[in-house]
């Protein structure tokens, strides 16, 4: 049967189940932490500290964005709309590149397995990502992010693929939280750093993101390739499956679906994270701050959102074991569509967004649950390439978006933009329940 799940995956949402089962390699049943192996240990840690790391360095932009850009063009002011126009032309290049490493990447980690491309993200990422604090034009930074989205991108697909490989189906959708949870640790280890560094030029920040290249030591040296990837490879008798396999027979509907989805949700979804931040800043409210003081405020705000993002992910995880991956996510998607309306229907001081953001990041739990939702629906030979592809491409149209919005604007604010970009969740929500099902 393995030789036969290189080509066809589990799409229909009766049959699902049933193809998923047999390409899951029998295994002793686990009901402990104690009869967690040590490759599933090294496996989740080495996941767990790449995505930590990739929450860190996808994040650092987005606190100075406006500071940094605003210098970069020759010290004009903040409200400047040049500022907001390369702004987003420099994350929308970040978002490109994390939808063409997601694939890129996923594609090397199909061939040479998951620990070896677990560790060339993780040093694209960290070195690209340290090299930005030498940018002296706003396109050296644009090309920097781009070059540093690589690895980002193709580090989610490899790192999900790893753990859906080598830990239980029925532990997946806490393992989906506890993943993304490490995205959350690192983007408020970003929001500590900036803190930290509040009072110093904003390209300094960019240093902190050569830290996770010290991880790569470890994991080429303790983290084994997953059982299940040998077999399978062994299995295809050494060929490997063409990128137009996600577009042949049954897997044709899982890509169709899976990229419509994320693409839809990231587009709402980014134009928060990033928009949110460069609106606080702008505020009338906020402008007469001093830069440490709007530092700390963008900081606060980021430990908000991500905060409450952690308690959201365990929220989402509790509730897929009961209704399954594609109710959970639509809700969340409902959920957060009207907190955001909430937000941003009506003009509000710093103090009064301040209450709205938590709310907004405990609806991102949804998020979490396509680490563990997505890989599986794909063949083993194709699960990196088709989860690194589908959802990353989602990042291209998050990043049209994200410059739409941005040039939508009216100079220094965001809120109709990001009200506009709320109402996106509501079709992504619909086409949740069209993509496949797949319940552990």
């Amino acid at each position: 049967m393995k030789s036969q799940s290189v080509h066809t995956a589990g799409t229909a949402d009766t049959s699902g189940a049933a193809v998923l089962a047999m390409e899951q390699p029998m295994a002793k049943e686990i009901t402990s932490l104690r009869d967690i192996d040590s490759q599933q240990w090294k496996s989740g840690i080495a996941a767990w500290l790449g995505w930590m790391f990739d929450g860190l360095d996808m994040h650092l932009y987005t606190l100075v964005a406006t500071p940094f850009v605003a210098q970069l063009l020759g010290g004009v002011p903040t409200t400047d709309p040049t500022v907001g126009r390369y702004a987003s032309i420099i994350q929308a290049a970040f978002l490109v590149g994390w939808a063409l490493g997601g694939g890129f990447f996923g594609l090397i980690a199909d061939r040479l397995g998951r620990s070896r491309a677990l560790c060339l993200t993780i040093l694209t990422y960290a070195i690209f990502t340290g090299l930005s604090v030498f940018a002296q034009t706003w396109w050296h930074l644009m090309i920097l992010r781009f070059l540093a989205a690589l690895g980002i991108g193709g580090e989610w697909a490899v790192g999900a693929s790893l753990l859906s490989e080598t830990w239980p189906r029925k532990w997946r959708p806490w393992l989906a939280a506890v993943l993304q949870t490490a995205v959350n640790v690192g983007v408020l280890g970003a929001g500590l750093a900036n803190s930290i560094m509040a009072s110093a030029p904003p390209r300094y920040l960019f240093l902190v993101g050569v830290l996770p290249a010290l991880l790569v030591l470890w994991i080429r040296r303790a983290v084994p390739e997953p059982e299940e990837w040998h077999a399978a490879k062994a299995s295809g008798q050494h060929r490997d499956p063409a990128f137009a396999e996600l577009f042949r027979g049954d897997t044709l509907r899982v890509t169709l679906w899976v990229m419509i989805g994320c693409g839809i949700s990231l587009t709402a979804h980014w134009a928060f994270m990033f928009w949110h931040q460069q609106h606080l800043r702008n505020l009338p409210d906020v402008l007469v701050m001093t830069a440490e003081q709007k530092n700390q405020l963008a900081s606060t705000a980021m430990y908000l959102v991500i905060g409450s993002s952690i308690v959201g992910n365990f929220v989402a995880g509790g509730v897929a074991q009961r209704i399954g991956y594609r109710a959970t996510i639509a809700w969340t998607f409902f959920a957060y569509f009207a907190a955001m309306f909430g937000a941003y229907i009506v003009p509000r001081p710093h103090t009064e967004l301040l209450f709205w953001l938590p709310l907004i990041g405990f609806c991102q739990g949804g998020f979490a649950l396509f680490t563990m939702y997505i890989p599986p629906l794909f063949p083993t030979m194709l699960r990196t390439t088709g989860a690194g592809f589908c959802y990353n491409i989602g990042r291209i149209a998050a990043a049209v978006g994200t410059v739409v919005f941005g040039l939508y604007s009216q100079v220094g604010d965001h809120r109709a933009a990001l009200l506009y970009a709320g109402f996106l969740f509501l079709p992504a929500a619909f086409v949740t329940f069209m993509m496949p099902h797949s319940k552990d």
